[in-house]
């Protein structure tokens, strides 16, 4: 009798010695970001309808969760609903409506949920549409989600945006990266935040040391990133500047790929896609 009662002791002692098995890492959250080049050009190959399915392609093929997008205007971004099913997207025109240009972000339904979203201008007066400070010639805007994937209910926060072009513009670019900053700042820190965009500068300039000092740079994370560093390419397939980036907090990048490539010969855009897989930082 005394030799059965030990025995559930001895079990439970063997049990406490076991090493726990280590808990299985959430899988990497896979971000796109992609200047789609408005339907501006006439010239045979850079004309929307030209591009756009070979668009739709790169972007099935990648199948990110998100995408940022910029340069983005109505009629493509219905388009790119249509013929990406599993996808919807948000966004205002630069100007507070329908026209101009969007930030529109896209998202996988199937695979995260949009909680939260909305906009605000790089200006002044952050809160009025289409407002324009800082000698800007556009209205510059960030156009955000909070998200929440089905699977496993982790929250993250994605920011796009696109910042001025023109070189004597670097003023205006840091303006509109402190801007960010502080808004991204006032975020709870426990989630984890990803920004798209073409800022029109490159890094180790002023406008990338804005934004570095509250995020990294998600290429300098990987040791092997693949594909060309710089993104801008003007139908030509050669870039030239790496005018575009993925900046992230809580997040460590797993991989980093710029998209070079054609399909059927075309051209999807003027610059070269990001793909991303992301891993949540150790809390």
């Amino acid at each position: 009798m005394l030799h059965l009662l030990r025995r559930p002791a001895a079990l439970l002692v063997l049990v406490m010695a076991l090493p726990v098995a280590a808990a299985t890492p959430p899988a990497p959250l896979k971000v796109m970001s992609f200047n789609v080049r408005t339907p501006a050009d006439s010239e045979p190959g850079k004309r929307w309808e030209d591009r756009r399915d070979a668009m739709v392609a790169t972007i099935q093929q990648a199948h990110p969760a998100v995408l940022g997008t910029q340069e983005l205007v109505k009629q493509q971004a219905d388009y790119l609903a249509g013929h990406l099913p599993d996808y919807r997207w948000f966004g205002k025109g630069r100007r507070g409506d329908d026209g101009d240009e969007h930030m529109g972000v896209f998202y996988d339904s199937k695979a995260v949920a949009l909680e939260q979203s909305g906009d605000f201008w790089l200006s002044d007066t952050p809160d009025i549409a289409g407002s324009i400070s800082w000698g800007n010639l556009f209205p510059r805007m960030v156009t955000w989600g909070l998200f929440r994937r089905l699977d496993d209910g982790r929250r993250f926060y994605l920011f796009n945006t696109h910042l001025p072009y023109r070189d004597e513009d670097e003023p205006r670019r840091v303006r509109g990266a402190q801007a960010i900053v502080a808004h991204i700042k006032t975020l709870p820190a426990d989630v984890p935040v990803v920004v798209t965009g073409d800022f029109n500068s490159e890094p180790g300039g002023s406008t990338y040391a804005a934004f570095t000092t509250a995020l990294q740079d998600a290429r300098t994370q990987v040791a092997d990133p693949r594909g060309p560093k710089n993104t801008f390419h003007d139908f030509t397939g050669k870039a030239t500047t790496e005018l575009d980036w993925v900046l992230v907090r809580g997040f460590k990048a797993r991989s980093f790929a710029t998209l070079d490539g054609r399909v059927d010969g075309i051209l999807p855009s003027d610059h070269f896609p990001l793909v991303v897989e992301l891993d949540w930082s150790a809390k």
